[in-house]
């Protein structure tokens, strides 16, 4: 009888388990809701506004940065050294996930001027994700 109980009571455990794994797929949609429910309370420097939106084919998800910054030399300058430094900060404070980057997840993140070009653009995934936490 008690075998028994013992037997179920794995098996119970060992389905809940299963079930409560999540795939690349669904951290990714996960994250991109997430990220676009909080982005209204997100600080930064000269950011005005930020979203996120999720490519599950593609296993990517894209992070725009919107600034009050003109698009010029000074100002691609500026975002070249100040926009790795808030991405690993969002990386170290968990904001962006280096769990979804280990999954497999690409982050391809624009630091947009006031006029919505790219003043730099950063690609996030497993090979540069060490190389941009070292900055």
């Amino acid at each position: 009888m008690i075998k028994r109980i013992i037997q179920i009571s794995c098996t119970v455990i060992l389905v809940l388990l299963m079930l409560s794994c999540k795939n690349a797929k669904q951290k990714l949609q996960e994250y991109v809701t997430t990220y676009n429910s909080t982005a209204a309370s997100f600080k930064a420097d000269d950011v005005t506004l930020t979203t996120a939106r999720g490519y599950i084919n593609d296993n990517k998800i894209e992070l725009r940065f919107e600034t009050s910054l003109e698009q010029n030399e000074s100002n691609r300058v500026k975002a070249n050294t100040s926009f790795p430094k808030l991405l690993k900060e969002m990386i170290d404070d968990n904001k962006l996930p280096k769990e979804l980057v280990e999954d497999g997840i690409q982050f391809d993140a624009y630091f947009l001027a006031d006029d919505n070009t790219v003043l730099v653009k950063e690609i996030i995934n497993k090979e540069s994700v060490g190389e941009l936490l070292q900055q």
